[in-house]
């Protein structure tokens, strides 16, 4: 009794009161939307809300197991952990497609989707192998190690095709650089093989978020530009493609910098101005081409997702049907909303918002609650996510800090994609709101997830390293 009554004292509460909440408001928000009269009991097992009931029952129930296991478990078992997932992803890569992808194991009349829970295994392996290294002597290896650990799962994904997941993965990137990990020890062993240069540090390092967001800037730019042939006048033969008039008005901008440098600066300046308008040159090339190609190799619905949100095509009761029906939902709320069950253009019945109890679930609750109830939501995850870095940041353990951090970024990713899929800010990829969306893998790999967190941090002070 004692053990228990300690192990309750130990749980942390707002983290936990926050994750019971975002349950029972998606699960009140699944019975709404996917509401049939002639079945209106929320056990009713033949309609979409009884099945919710039933995995987040079989989620709670996994819950309760995952605070009976010995917390060292996680740690010992995350490589077996890991491979057993990989084993799924590549088993169902040989299912019968659904909706154009191989991403769902049947079992009877149910399915279970692995990319789900190759999320937990990725994050649990990544926290063993970076809480075993000391990051000051990084090398190559290590670090490519950790980039391989996270690609195998996403290329894995990507073969399904699972764009929403794929993009997931990429949070990861973020954990790494957190706990210290970053591309300098690659980047210093190519430049120094340039004769003449022995660079001790790079500032890739301490400018990885800035550099991320310049990278995402001019691709983004490079998509509005569009793909223009650029022959450069005296080598004829070569052709840069996309993204030119990024490069046009950098080599101008290059231009005045040099003049200025030339005239009022030394030598040392021009030299290393010299070094940034090669870098940049090539730089540029390489993103603006490397974009226009990956764009280029995209299915033909994902370019169109893509160009309809950068404005670039207007098709709002065609191929922009989706995002243009979620975004008359949302807004038809208004300020306090229509009531509850009283959803009418969300509704699952009417069928305007295609998807509206998975994906599109936050239209449903913005057209019942209005914009303050809406808001009220997203500050629920706002806090879930600032008390998920605050305890990350109170682990004594490194596994523990880094796993909690690995969450963080999982579900700011979840959670800002889907709601800026229903808003209109993002392209529709398909990706569920934790704890709110329709699906079984979905609700038992958020809860296994959140579980094993609070777990972790229940015995945080149990563990040292």
């Amino acid at each position: 009794m004692r053990k228990n009554d300690a192990l309750l004292s130990q749980i942390d509460w707002p983290l936990f009161i926050a994750f019971i909440s975002l349950l029972i408001f998606g699960m009140a928000t699944v019975y709404s939307v996917a509401f049939n009269e002639e079945h209106p009991n929320i056990f009713s097992f033949s309609e979409k809300y009884g099945k919710q009931m039933l995995w987040l029952g079989v989620s709670l129930f996994l819950g309760l197991l995952i605070f009976l296991i010995d917390v060292d478990i996680y740690r010992k078992f995350a490589v077996p952990i890991y491979i057993f997932t990989l084993l799924l992803l590549v088993i169902v890569l040989f299912m019968p497609p659904i909706n154009g992808a191989r991403a769902w194991i049947g079992i009877g009349s149910m399915g279970i989707q692995p990319a789900e829970f190759a999320k937990i295994s990725t994050a649990l392996l990544l926290s063993k192998y970076i809480s075993g290294l000391m990051i000051k002597h990084q090398t190559i290896n290590t670090v490519l190690t950790a980039v391989g650990i996270i690609m195998a799962p996403a290329i894995l994904v990507a073969l399904q095709p699972d764009a929403g997941t794929l993009v997931v993965f990429s949070s990861f990137l973020f954990v790494m650089y957190r706990e210290g990990m970053t591309f300098d020890p690659i980047i210093l062993k190519l430049v120094n093989r340039i004769p003449g240069i022995n660079l001790k540090s790079t500032w890739v390092g301490n400018h990885f978020i800035p550099l991320l967001f310049i990278v995402v800037v001019l691709a983004v730019l490079t998509l509005i530009i569009g793909e223009v042939e650029f022959s450069i006048g005296f080598l004829p033969g070569i052709i840069i493609k996309g993204g030119t008039g990024i490069i046009i008005t950098l080599a101008f901008l290059f231009l005045l910098a040099f003049l200025y440098i030339r005239r009022f600066g030394t030598k040392r300046d021009r030299a290393s101005l010299t070094f940034i308008i090669v870098f940049g040159f090539v730089f540029m090339t390489a993103l603006s081409s490397s974009v226009s190609f990956v764009f280029s190799k995209l299915a033909r619905h994902q370019k169109d997702r893509i160009e309809m949100v950068l404005g670039l095509k207007e098709d709002p009761n065609g191929k922009d049907y989706n995002r243009n029906r979620a975004m008359a939902a949302v807004g038809s709320g208004g300020t306090f909303g229509k009531g509850y069950k009283e959803a009418s253009v969300s509704s699952v019945e009417s069928n305007h918002v295609p998807e509206s109890e998975t994906d599109f679930i936050f239209c449903p609750f913005a057209e019942e609650w209005g914009f303050f109830g809406s808001v009220f939501l997203v500050f629920i995850y706002l806090f879930m996510l600032m008390r998920i870095v605050f305890i990350a940041e109170r682990q004594r353990s490194s596994f523990n800090r880094i796993y909690a951090y690995c969450v963080a970024m999982i579900l700011f990713y979840h959670f800002a994609i889907n709601i800026g899929m229903n808003i209109g800010f993002v392209p529709v990829i398909g990706i569920p709101l934790p704890f709110f969306s329709y699906g079984g893998s979905s609700i038992m790999s958020f809860c296994i997830m959140m579980f094993l967190l609070l777990k972790l941090d229940s015995q945080r002070k149990d563990v040292l390293r």
